[in-house]
C-alpha cells in the first residue's frame, strides 16, 4: 500500500466515525445567546459580563441606561 491509499483510507475511516456529532459549533453557539438588548434585539452569550454589555449600551444607546437595555441581566 503507498502513501496516496493510506491517506485516503485514512481519510474514508475518519468520515465513518460513529456516534461522532457534528464537528460545527454553530448550533451550540446559537443556543447559548440567552441574553438580548431590550432596546435592539442583539442577543449575546450567556457568559457575557456586564463591562462588555455596558460597552454595547454606551456605544449603541447612549441616551438609555443598562437597566433599560437589559432588565433582566443579574450579575453571577
Amino acid at each position: 500500500m503507498g502513501n496516496g491509499a493510506k491517506a485516503a483510507h485514512k481519510r474514508e475511516k475518519a468520515t465513518k466515525v460513529v456516534g461522532k456529532g457534528e464537528s460545527s459549533q454553530l448550533k451550540s453557539n446559537a443556543a447559548a445567546q440567552t441574553i438580548q438588548c431590550e432596546t435592539c434585539k442583539a442577543t449575546f452569550q450567556g457568559t457575557s459580563k456586564q463591562p462588555q454589555l455596558q460597552l454595547h449600551v454606551d456605544s449603541k444607546h447612549s441616551k438609555s441606561d443598562f437597566k433599560t437595555c437589559f432588565p433582566k441581566f443579574v450579575a453571577a
